[in-house]
């Protein structure tokens, strides 16, 4: 018996900033809600009373105990993090990543299975069965988010991912009628950066830029505190089409000297095997450029050259507050970390202020509970709706 969603009543516009504030950055006193909100008391009071109503917030202590004080009291609100539980599948080549998140992206539980083929009804069999596992025991399930790489349409359907063969793909209808529970799909990357925003390294900037590194190349930009959505597939070309060095390396997957051709895992290895004819693992490569062994060190010194030259280039462009290092691929850093830092001053004004770059050693549960996230905006704070 597939598990029953547990959710809220839809919320209004107002209702809704309430709750995310509480949500990302509580808890908060009444007076503090009002004042980042610019609300009136009694526009507040209107506005907390159904969430407190329907269980999604809750008036918590005061930190450091209760002290004597005038008039009426106000505790502060906040949210019951461990009230509803989410679900959040990453989905790749060959594996199905899941987790279960509470309501504050906190993640509580993990399961995996390997994907033994790319047909869609037994992807949706196997996120089935997945669903079934990681619900057991566990009440108050209010929906799931999916993250696939490729192109992703209203949320739910996947338009075209590469990694799957799939063009056309209902994702969220198929996944809802096997489970009987909410469904949001969305891009990989989008969601990554969105629990970045809201419960990460991104959280309360303004302007925050997320740069992933691993089978292929993702890129987010927040602005205003917002993600900036993809106005189409640019998300997936944007690392074959910015060329860092023009007489950079030719390989299978991206134009030549490219971000893609340059910084992505499949094609390091490629420049290796191509040169010394000996098939090796990314981690190989970087422990063998480390021992200073030639071909690798020359492959892993021109990465690093090539992530410094787009972090400096992102930076000149957008000035963000910091932009996040993250995906598989990120071990470079530890290799190569003084040319990158180089490249990044070499292609920077002199007297431009540092790049606050942040390196997250990640796996792909981070991806799936960003796929969590998703649901969480989308199920319980009708963000869909914006």
């Amino acid at each position: 018996m597939p598990p029953r969603a547990e959710s809220w009543p839809p919320l209004s516009p107002g209702e809704r900033s309430v709750a995310i504030e509480v949500l990302v950055h509580g808890p908060l006193s009444r007076s503090e809600i009002a004042r980042r909100l610019g609300l009136s008391p009694g526009s507040l009071t209107r506005l907390t009373k159904p969430l407190i109503e329907s269980g999604l917030l809750v008036e918590v202590p005061e930190a450091g105990g209760p002290e004597v004080r005038q008039g009426r009291p106000s505790q502060p609100l906040d949210v019951v993090a461990d009230s509803r539980y989410f679900l959040g599948f990453k989905i790749t080549q060959d594996m199905v990543y899941g987790v279960v998140t509470t309501l504050r992206s906190e993640i509580v539980a993990r399961h995996d299975r390997a994907l033994t083929g790319h047909d869609p009804d037994e992807v949706v069999g196997l996120l089935a069965g997945m669903t079934a596992e990681l619900s057991r025991d566990r009440p108050g399930v209010a929906g799931i988010g999916v993250g696939v790489g490729g192109l992703v349409e209203d949320r739910s359907v996947v338009g075209e991912s590469p990694f799957l063969g799939w063009r056309g793909v209902p994702l969220a209808a198929l996944v809802r009628e096997r489970t009987g529970l909410p469904v949001v799909v969305e891009n990989d990357t989008a969601a990554f950066v969105e629990a970045e925003t809201w419960f990460g390294a991104g959280r309360g900037l303004d302007r925050f830029v997320v740069l992933t590194i691993g089978a292929g190349i993702g890129y987010g930009l927040v602005l205003g505190g917002r993600r900036v959505p993809y106005a189409g597939d640019e998300d997936r070309g944007f690392g074959r089409h910015w060329i860092l060095d023009p007489h950079g390396p030719l390989t299978p997957d991206g134009r030549r000297g490219s971000a893609v051709s340059l910084l992505t895992i499949p094609n390091i290895r490629y420049q290796v095997r191509a040169a010394t004819g000996r098939d090796r693992t990314y981690e190989e490569i970087l422990a063998a450029a480390a021992a200073g062994e030639p071909m690798p060190a020359r492959v892993v010194t021109e990465a690093g050259r090539a992530l410094g030259t787009l972090v400096a280039q992102i930076a000149n462009f957008v000035m963000p507050e910091k932009i996040l290092l993250a995906g598989e691929g990120v071990g470079l850093m530890k290799v190569a970390g003084d040319v990158v830092d180089a490249a990044v001053r070499d292609n920077r004004h002199p007297r431009a202020a540092p790049v606050g770059l942040e390196t997250k050693v990640s796996d792909f549960h981070d991806w799936a509970r960003g796929a969590a996230v998703l649901a969480i905006q989308v199920l319980v704070l009708g963000a869909a709706q914006e």
